[in-house]
């Protein structure tokens, strides 16, 4: 075989490696509430900035890892793109008291909780208010548990 030929097989296989990457980090991600959108469509950035709950626009979209995430302005969208893990939903937006206790459950936006710069979704605000009981120890145990709670 050539050696552009080679070179042309180990490209595409790199290529079809990163997809399967991203494939399987999406999976790691709740995106129950909007078909492929993280965080229900609500600006990861504006928890932080904002101290708010703001719905993105679907024309003001970023990818990361194989999953979209809208935001309220390009401002906060050029925000999440120089720095996602600063602004990325922990537990992939699964409700964060669900994960402290060994199981999945939707994250819903707007029962949300930001912890030392990290964002947390909850299931509801009644589980939110359960889980602000004992937020450090809620943490270490979901941190334990992720992500072989996906399993």
């Amino acid at each position: 075989m050539e050696r552009r030929g080679v070179l042309g097989l180990i490209a595409g296989a790199a290529a079809a490696l990163g997809t399967a990457g991203a494939a399987v980090a999406a999976e790691k991600v709740f995106t129950g509430l909007v078909a492929g959108v993280g965080a229900g469509g609500y600006d990861v950035v504006a928890y932080q900035s904002e101290n708010a709950a703001i719905p993105g626009d679907p024309a003001i979209e970023a990818s990361h890892e194989g999953v979209r995430y809208r935001f309220a302005s390009t401002r906060n969208r050029d925000a999440f793109q120089a720095d996602p893990q600063k602004y990325l939903p922990r537990y992939g937006g699964y409700c964060a008291w669900a994960v402290s206790q060994g199981y999945t459950a939707k994250g819903d936006p707007e029962a949300w909780t930001v912890v030392d710069g990290r964002l947390y979704l909850n299931y509801s605000q009644s589980v939110r208010a359960q889980w602000s009981q004992d937020i450090a120890g809620n943490v270490a145990k979901a941190d334990a548990n992720w992500p072989a709670v996906l399993d």
